[in-house]
């Protein structure tokens, strides 16, 4: 069994984490437990309505049709705290897809094992950003040349991935993948693969980065990297 190196540097940095909770095979105690159900697809919010709430209550989100898009870029609270920061992104949800094993737990994703990647469900407003927008971002916030690897999270779970949801995300997946090539000196390896069942991730990953801004991996991980993109918490 492949030791768990989810978030790796914050195995040494952070005593309460996730991270922790992978490699002792055991869910940090005092993380909520409750079952979220997964974003669905396509959800349509209307203006005539006022009792219809956007996602996770959003006022940005206006009407009209809002979208989503599934991405595995390494450890998915980086993801998140980036994409949670882009204008136009109404909701970002960690959580585990590509796999075989049904409902999976956040140790047995660990074990690389289950054929899962971590990634993020992402509920968009395509009128505010565009699909090759938010892919735009995508490829800035990872390096896409690592096979199974970003940074010190080495694993099959930390692949880079772009998980189309219509022929069209499939179409702007590969095209953008092409500009993107151009600007890399080694091969991207980023799976471009037809979206399939996603599974939200236990409770305390969620807005990781919001919700533990001093933590170790928040620190040294993170914060430099939501720097380096111009974003600020």
């Amino acid at each position: 069994m492949r030791h768990p190196s989810p978030c790796a540097a914050a195995l040494l940095l952070i005593p309460l984490s996730a991270c922790s909770a992978g490699s002792s095979g055991a869910a940090d105690p005092g993380a909520p437990t409750i079952e979220e159900p997964a974003i669905q697809e396509i959800e349509t919010v209307t203006a005539d309505d006022p009792e219809t709430d956007s996602p996770r209550g959003d006022p940005r989100a206006g009407a009209g049709v809002t979208e989503s898009a599934t991405l595995g870029a390494g450890c998915f609270w980086c993801i998140e705290a980036v994409l949670e920061q882009v204008e136009g992104v109404l909701d970002v949800r960690s959580g585990y897809t590509g796999g075989e094993v049904p409902d999976p737990t956040y140790e047995q994703i660990c074990t690389g094992e289950t054929g899962h990647a971590e990634v993020v469900r992402v509920t968009f407003d395509p009128a505010r950003i565009s699909y090759e927008e938010l892919l735009d971002w995508f490829w800035r916030l990872h390096d896409p040349s690592t096979l199974n690897r970003q940074g010190a999270d080495v694993g099959t779970q930390y692949r880079s991935a772009i998980y189309y949801h219509s022929e069209a995300q499939r179409e702007a997946a590969e095209r953008s993948k092409t500009a993107a090539a151009k600007d890399l000196l080694r091969p991207i390896v980023t799976e471009i693969t037809e979206a399939s069942e996603f599974y939200p991730a236990e409770g305390y990953h969620q807005d990781y980065y919001r919700e533990n801004p001093r933590a170790g991996y928040c620190q040294v991980v993170i914060r430099p990297k939501l720097e380096e993109l111009g974003l600020d918490d």
